[in-house]
């Protein structure tokens, strides 16, 4: 049985889930093949930058393939971390309304005096909302799961607990986001701009910072 020390940075590992695939103006995007890549800072539990890439394919419906990857502010950059890659899919296109849903698979890395862990989860999110060629804004659900982490307990937890056990855990911690985004165009420019909240799976706990924002700079070309 999974312990409480365990559990509980299970549980901030769920949480502390920085930056968020690329927002698409799907009009400025055209409708040919296209890349776009952008840069991103913001909060998500905790002061949050990334750098994302996306690709449009040819297809009957339009589809982006993109991978990013982000951090959280810090001394070491590279303890803490997320790689994320991905698929957004538009699936309704009515006039200036649209409906896009997004799937993507992610690895992170969390690391403090007490523990490593390491997580493979997944995200799901769907978006709704007006697009033009010069502005947008839409809302946004998604759900982010971390489905299997590996727990390796450091000297410092060992010593105070020598019962600790290192090892795999399933199934691990899970958020709902819900918020809002919007952007401007600017030729081939995006300045993009989201905010929202977050909710743990059982809709009861909440995060230290139980909101999130990102600002970010895409260029296409």
């Amino acid at each position: 049985m999974m312990n409480k020390v365990a559990f509980t940075m299970l549980s901030v590992l769920g949480i502390a889930t920085v930056g968020r695939a690329q927002n698409i103006n799907w009009r400025a995007f055209g409708t040919g093949p296209a890349s776009t890549i952008s840069v991103n800072a913001g909060l998500d539990y905790g002061v949050a930058f990334g750098v994302a890439y996306g690709r449009r394919v040819s297809s009957r419906v339009p589809i982006v393939l993109g991978a990013d990857y982000s951090f959280p502010a810090g001394d070491k950059v590279t303890d803490d971390f997320k790689v994320r890659s991905g698929l957004q899919i538009e699936v309704v296109r009515a006039g200036p309304f649209s409906a896009t849903v997004k799937a993507a698979g992610l690895f992170r890395r969390f690391e403090n005096t007490q523990a490593l862990l390491q997580n493979f989860g997944s995200e799901f999110a769907g978006v709704a909302g007006y697009y033009t060629r010069r502005w947008f804004v839409a809302g946004e659900v998604t759900f982010d799961k971390a489905i299997v982490t590996h727990v390796k307990h450091l000297k410092e937890a060992t010593d105070l607990n020598p019962g600790l056990v290192s090892g795999w855990y399933i199934p691990t911690g899970g958020n709902l986001l819900t918020g809002v985004q919007t952007g401007v165009t600017l030729g081939r420019t995006d300045f993009t701009f989201k905010v929202g909240q977050a909710v743990s799976q059982d809709f009861r706990s909440r995060p230290l910072i139980p909101f999130y924002m990102q600002f970010s700079y895409g260029i296409r070309f």
